[in-house]
């Protein structure tokens, strides 16, 4: 069962010896929300299907929306039903996601994956660009689509954990809250905002931009690299007291998925991130 990451010659051997994987294609481009699907029509990974980010992993209307910002979470119940349109079953079955970003858009596919209660679930390291490099075949047009009445995905206990606005609100400034912003540094520092109301960032967080996470071949850095890094930044503040945000819940998942893989245990998802907090009242908020 692979859980954190998949290589693209791992993916490629499993598709050729016909095991049981299915395959997300999650590309996507905040400031052209067509982007994505355009990407994948082009060209995709042979029989996956494609997720957008507005369209399959948020939910911006429903009363039971499991999170608020930008891009909330669907209920649980919600996208169990859309993931059994797609196929997806059985708990046992391997789930590959990836997309043309460094894994920016396919890691929140991952994490909510096991939020549902999915282990078997990995990235493709390197993404697309991995696959072609490994000679992967490609595929083009709109791919498969959904069936509609399909049995929804058996959901189990949660896998992943959240935290809420109000949780760190009431926790902030305690050592047992460690808070890492994905966001890029001028984000971060407040300089610009490109997206949501208010600039700045949550008193008292890390940054660490998702892109460090990257090495130079497109893949994630190493563990031992990443772990080194995370320790350095986290300055010995207990691994177990980080909880990820970004914008909107979605580039945070980067940071999260490599301290798994570094080793140091799967930490927590402010879902709402930033997004939320800038426009929750009273939510205190600098800027550096």
């Amino acid at each position: 069962m692979h859980t954190t990451l998949i290589s693209a010659p791992e993916l490629k051997q499993m598709l050729d010896s016909a095991l049981p994987v299915q395959v997300y294609d999650c590309s996507a481009d905040l400031m052209n929300p067509a982007a994505g699907r355009a990407q994948y029509q082009a060209e995709h990974i042979p029989d996956a299907l494609f997720t957008g980010l507005d369209e399959h992993l948020s939910d911006k209307t429903s009363p039971d929306r499991a999170s608020g910002g930008r891009h909330p979470l669907p209920s649980r119940e919600r996208f169990a039903t859309w993931l059994g349109s797609t196929g997806l079953l059985s708990p046992s079955t391997q789930v590959v996601v990836y997309d043309r970003q460094n894994a920016n858009y396919c890691g929140r596919l991952w994490w909510m994956l096991k939020w549902c209660g999915h282990e078997a679930v990995a990235v493709l390291d390197g993404g697309w660009a991995a696959w072609l490099a490994a000679g992967g075949p490609a595929e083009s047009g709109p791919g498969p689509a959904p069936t509609n009445g399909a049995p929804a995905y058996p959901l189990s206990p949660a896998r992943a954990s959240t935290a809420s606005t109000h949780g760190i609100v009431q926790r902030l400034g305690s050592p047992g809250l460690t808070l890492i912003d994905a966001r890029a540094a001028a984000r971060f520092r407040g300089e610009v905002e490109p997206l949501d109301p208010v600039a700045g960032h949550i008193p008292g967080a890390l940054n660490r931009p998702f892109t460090d996470n990257i090495g130079p071949d497109g893949r994630f850095k190493p563990a031992a690299a990443l772990r080194t890094e995370f320790e350095q930044l986290l300055a010995g503040h207990d691994p177990a007291s980080v909880v990820h945000h970004c914008g909107s819940g979605v580039s945070a998942i980067p940071n999260l998925l490599a301290m798994e893989v570094a080793g140091l245990g799967r930490t927590a998802l402010y879902p709402g991130s930033w997004s939320e907090w800038c426009n929750t009242k009273g939510a205190p908020c600098a800027r550096v």
